[in-house]
């Protein structure tokens, strides 16, 4: 069957199909004729599981490996439910805790005691170590803010606006060994702020849907990623400026050390992160 019946079957999205076909999920056949994909009614009902799983908040991983049979249904589930008890005991505790505060009519910041909820205050510490430990690296959120990918945005503008009447009629675009491969015309120091416009409104989009997909902190990374991308590209606009200047000539060097801290403090968050998720589950 062809796809367009298939999205009547399932109710599933276009889109959704051709990504779990994309991750190996389904591997529909081709029909020798005209060389297009020919669902069967196994890809169909393959497709419907999927989908539930995943409304389930299981990630394509553990998908991938029940249906290769590296992992049961049973030990998956079993892993989301707890899981999801985790959250839920979290939750409930600081419902009941906020309701408690509630219920002082004549609560404020400056009259709050905070031993009067919390217990011993040590061992209340002990238990919510996943939330500091969390706050050490909230440079996660604030790198992939809007508010950062805005800064950049308008810094890439304003590198353009100051040198543009500095440069010269045409300027390089592309380097080979210290040397201009290509050139362009020196409007086009205007499309750096551009492509963090594109970087954000187009590209963060589907790198949202791509990392989601596969880890839980989808949208940290999506977001983070973008203005890294963004952080890039104004790093590429100021050496251009200054290998027109003759002040700078491998932009290897500029990018490489971009890559190498930015990567660096995303593996370093992660990291953190999943010793708070590696925590509550003790």
């Amino acid at each position: 069957m062809t796809i367009k019946e298939v999205e009547e079957r399932t109710g599933l999205a276009r889109s959704n199909v051709r990504f779990y076909e994309k991750e190996k999920l389904i591997q529909p056949s081709r029909n020798e004729r005209n060389g297009y994909r020919d669902y069967s009614k196994s890809d169909v009902e393959n497709l419907k599981k999927i989908a539930y799983l995943r409304t389930l908040g299981i990630s394509i991983e553990d998908i991938r490996n029940v249906i290769q049979g590296k992992e049961s249904l049973t030990e998956i589930l079993e892993r989301q439910s707890e899981r999801l008890a985790m959250q839920m005991d979290d939750l409930d505790r600081a419902k009941a805790l906020c309701e408690q505060m509630l219920h002082d009519r004549e609560l404020t910041y400056e009259t709050m005691e905070v031993e009067r909820y919390t217990g011993e205050l040590e061992d209340y510490w002990e238990q919510n170590q996943p939330v500091f430990r969390l706050d050490t690296v909230s440079f996660l959120w604030l790198w992939g803010s809007f508010q950062t990918w805005m800064a950049l945005t308008v810094l890439c503008l304003l590198v353009g606006i100051l040198f543009y009447s500095k440069l010269p009629p045409q300027i390089p675009v592309q380097w080979k060994l210290g040397i201009a491969s290509t050139l362009a015309r020196k409007e086009c120091i205007f499309a750096y702020p551009v492509i963090c416009v594109v970087i954000r409104y187009f590209l963060r989009p589907y790198l949202y849907v791509k990392v989601q997909m596969n880890n839980i902190y989808g949208k940290i990374i999506s977001e983070y990623l973008s203005n890294s991308l963004c952080f890039v590209a104004l790093s590429t606009e100021v050496f251009n400026v200054l290998f027109v200047f003759g002040l700078a000539e491998n932009i290897v060097t500029v990018l490489l050390v971009d890559a190498v801290l930015l990567l660096g403090l995303l593996a370093v968050g992660l990291v953190k992160m999943d010793l708070q998720r590696s925590e509550r589950k003790n």
